[in-house]
């Protein structure tokens, strides 16, 4: 039995949450009966964990959801060997007990010349998710024009580079800052990107759009939501992935509307307003989609032959921020939900270097980097693309 650190939520959110609603404590853990220990590598930071902290995380408990990549270090199971390198989904801990057939784990055999950290980025949920969001869910065609929410962040950026990939004629996208403009445009090659701080975000798609836009992937809602169907043409088709705009305002969306309605009328409250212009769905004919990365996990494979390729030919590239140590994950998380990052961050809390392939051709060379402390989140040690 290993003594292994683990983070746990202490009290749930009203409003952006703080560092002192989590704690890490310590605990025995041991390689499980039919099963294999694992030490993290990597661990996963994502906007969605916003929501989970309303109900999905259990209190005082080891989180048990959350991506991360580890090697085994001691099996009891025929099905794992040592230093296999496994992909599982429980949470933010040093060491993981997975056991042979559970829900969310994978072995991982690294392609030629693919970082490990991609199988958290663009080979991960936020790869798949953009995957999805453009190739199956808009089926953007040659010559359109799309935009990308939160263009900057993990999945925006993969989205708009597949966009550009596939021949869409312009690709524009909103970030918050003028910097992460810049990024998208110059590094990512979107053609033209504005910061939604800079005005109505409708007047801003459409001086970005005079011709109106095909398709668009939202992650974002409330007025990117709005902008989108007042610039969408007739016909055009919306993918809507997720509302970071909601996350802080409204606790306990997700949850409540699995617990069904809580009034009279049928109607399940909490929920953020409807978009001002929901009518023109109907009179443009739009089609609005929302989606879940996990009710299309079978097109992994299909996501991987696809995508692989491309980023060994450097025409894909992976956008990774890097935080390294276990005690700075949740200001690392944090920083997600502000907007401090670029890309997908990940947070590295060991050394993979005897199993890590070299670095493609397809991941942007790092530069170590000390970011601004966050108030009340201590310093973050980063490596940032850029």
């Amino acid at each position: 039995m290993l003594t292994v650190r683990s983070i746990v939520q202490s009290a749930r959110p009203s409003g952006f949450p703080d560092p002192a609603q989590f704690a890490i404590v310590e605990h025995k853990l041991g390689a499980p009966g039919g099963g294999a220990l694992v030490e993290n590598l990597y661990l996963s930071v994502d906007p969605y964990m916003r929501q989970l902290m309303d109900g999905g995380w259990p209190l005082n408990e080891p989180l048990g959801e959350g991506r991360a990549i580890g090697r085994v270090i001691a099996t009891n199971s025929q099905h794992f060997r040592e230093g296999m390198l496994v992909y599982h989904t429980e949470g933010w801990s040093t060491h993981a007990a997975l056991v042979a057939g559970q829900e969310g784990i994978r072995v991982l055999e690294p392609a030629d010349d693919i970082p490990l950290t991609n199988y958290l980025s663009v080979l991960g949920g936020t790869g798949l998710t953009a995957y999805v969001g453009v190739r199956e869910i808009l089926r953007v065609r040659e010559g359109e024009t799309v935009f990308i929410t939160a263009s900057a962040g993990a999945v925006g950026g993969v989205a708009g580079q597949i966009c550009r990939l596939v021949g869409a004629g312009r690709v524009i996208g909103s970030t918050g800052s003028a910097a992460k403009v810049r990024h998208v445009t110059q590094w990512l090659g979107f053609d033209a990107a504005f910061d939604y701080h800079d005005g109505p975000v409708a007047k801003l798609l459409a001086e970005n759009a005079p011709g109106g836009i095909h398709a668009t992937l939202d992650g974002v809602g409330g007025n990117h939501l709005e902008a989108a169907i007042e610039s969408s043409r007739e016909f055009g088709r919306i993918a809507w992935v997720g509302g970071l705009s909601y996350y802080n305002q409204y606790p306990d969306m997700e949850y409540r509307d699995i617990q069904g309605p809580d009034n009279a009328d049928g109607i399940t409250l909490g929920q953020p307003p409807a978009p001002r212009n929901l009518y023109a769905v109907h009179y443009k004919s739009l089609t609005l989609r929302g989606y879940m990365v996990r009710h299309h996990v079978h097109l992994r494979e299909e996501a991987h032959a696809w995508l692989i390729p491309r980023l060994r030919s450097g025409a894909l590239k992976a956008d990774e921020q890097l935080v390294d140590g276990f005690e700075n994950t949740v200001a690392a998380f944090l920083g997600v939900l502000r907007g401090d990052n670029v890309g997908k961050t990940i947070v590295r809390i060991a050394d993979d270097s005897p199993r890590q392939p070299g670095p493609g051709p397809a991941t942007r060379a790092h530069r170590p980097t000390r970011a601004k402390p966050a108030r009340g989140t201590g310093p973050v040690i980063t490596s940032v693309a850029g």
